[in-house]
């Protein structure tokens, strides 16, 4: 059984494969709290479902493309087994993770969204150094800026442990903390290898739908 808080079709927001019409798996359960945090709602309402029930109302809808997302999905071992079905069904599966779970037992079919916690961020120092294992093509790792302290430390990170050589490296304003003029001048002021992206769903949705 795996603690569902909601199952929906909607457009990807946020990584390269944003645009997408994707169904979206939000599990239940956080052990992080993040001060930007945009899913609350996650932290504790939820209900049990068996992983075919799961699977059946991701089979619904007209897409192959399914991100697991949370609250925290890793903190569920049933995830992993939900993936991995997934997977063999020929879905392309990504996972969104806080990044201070070892990944190592996650499917290498599963396209890996691992988040680096800034100064910032509310919860610093998080991130398990194991996930750099997993820096390649296939792994994409976040960071939400809050700040020009943020910028400095996202930058010095990647450089150190060679994430603009491996993986995508995605930069995100911290939405209403600072702009994404701001964000975007910086990124390229200082000539960074990020990504820039914005949460695409929160200016395509009206206020009262909830966000990916």
């Amino acid at each position: 059984m795996i603690v569902i808080n909601e199952i929906f079709f909607s457009i990807q927001g946020e990584s390269t494969w944003m645009g997408l019409p994707t169904t979206f798996v939000r599990t239940s359960g956080c052990h992080l709290r993040c001060n930007y945090c945009d899913t609350k709602f996650a932290y504790h309402e939820g209900t049990k479902m068996e992983i075919k029930e799961v699977i059946d109302q991701i089979a619904k809808n007209p897409t192959k493309y399914v991100c697991i997302t949370g609250g925290e999905p890793l903190l569920q071992k049933e995830v992993y087994e939900l993936m991995t079905s997934l997977c063999d069904k020929n879905y392309k599966v990504s996972l969104e993770t806080s990044g201070d779970i070892d990944c190592k037992i996650v499917d290498e079919r599963v396209k890996k969204i691992i988040d680096v916690k800034t100064p910032d961020s509310g919860e610093p120092n998080k991130f398990s150094l194991l996930n750099l294992a997993f820096a390649d093509k296939n792994t994409e790792y976040k960071f939400v800026i809050c700040s020009e302290n943020d910028f400095a430390w996202a930058e010095q990170f990647c450089h150190e442990n060679g994430l603009f050589h491996k993986s995508n490296v995605l930069y995100s304003p911290s939405f209403e903390n600072i702009s994404a003029q701001w964000l975007a001048e910086n990124i390229l002021k200082n000539g960074s290898s990020a990504r820039f992206q914005l949460q695409l769903h929160k200016y395509i949705w009206t206020p009262d739908t909830r966000g990916v």
